[in-house]
């Protein structure tokens, strides 16, 4: 079944044994659209510490309790790696641009958690520190993270059209087959549904996403209305 990804933040992740945070991003690839990651926010329990789940581990999500179960332990959770060993482009960007101008960011030091401690509102995640330039230079450029990414504008091949309002995965593949483009302020109607396999760049410094289609082709995709999941047993 065809899921909307932003859909999955705030539920929480439920370990065999008990609780241990909930969904503040996903991370994906934009080569092959695959999803990669739930970044998992473990809160008061492991001091903010974000730490990434595969997919695999999930079980069927709970609707109602906004909860996904997972075949794993609090303490294989505890060992699970962390935000600092697969930066998204966007947190490689940050670190590569810190280097350059010789800024140590604040969410780079010990603390995993920036909340009410005077550090800047949009340290997402604990990055460690660093070698100059090591993220630009071994991380991985098709890695993106959803909430950069959403609100990026859409490139046709005559011109802009909209923005990504959202991406649709299958829950089970978990792979990403359609980009939810919002054209009303473009004046073509609401939203509409573009496969992934159109996408021909997904451009960070100019915060875009090149569909290799005219605004035509674009507005005459199918139409897309969020689905009620009120009487559904999945998300």
């Amino acid at each position: 079944m065809q899921r909307r990804v932003s859909a999955f933040n705030g539920y929480t992740i439920e370990a065999t044994d008990g609780n241990v945070g909930t969904i503040s991003d996903i991370l994906f690839e934009d080569n092959d659209w695959k999803l990669r990651w739930f970044v998992v926010d473990t809160g008061p329990w492991l001091f903010g510490r974000k730490i990434l789940i595969h997919p695999s581990a999930l079980g069927q999500p709970d609707i109602r309790l906004r909860a996904f179960p997972v075949t794993l332990t609090k303490v294989q959770v505890e060992a699970s790696p962390d935000i600092s060993s697969d930066l998204p482009v966007s947190l490689q960007m940050d670190l590569s641009q810190n280097d350059y101008y010789n800024y140590k960011p604040m969410y780079a030091a010990s603390f995993y958690n920036a909340d009410g401690l005077g550090l800047p509102t949009n340290s997402m995640y604990y990055v460690p520190d660093r070698p100059n330039h090591e993220a630009s230079e071994t991380g991985d450029s098709h890695l993106r993270s959803l909430a950069e990414v959403i609100g990026y504008h859409i490139h046709a091949l005559d011109g802009d059209i909209g923005h990504l309002e959202d991406l649709l995965v299958d829950d089970e593949s978990w792979t990403i087959d359609y980009a939810v483009v919002d054209t009303k302020n473009w004046g073509f109607g609401n939203h509409v549904l573009v496969s992934t396999a159109e996408i021909k760049a997904v451009d960070w410094n100019e915060r875009y996403i090149r569909i290799d289609l005219t605004r035509y082709k674009i507005k005459s995709s199918p139409s897309w209305k969020e689905p009620d999941w009120s009487d559904r047993s999945g998300l």
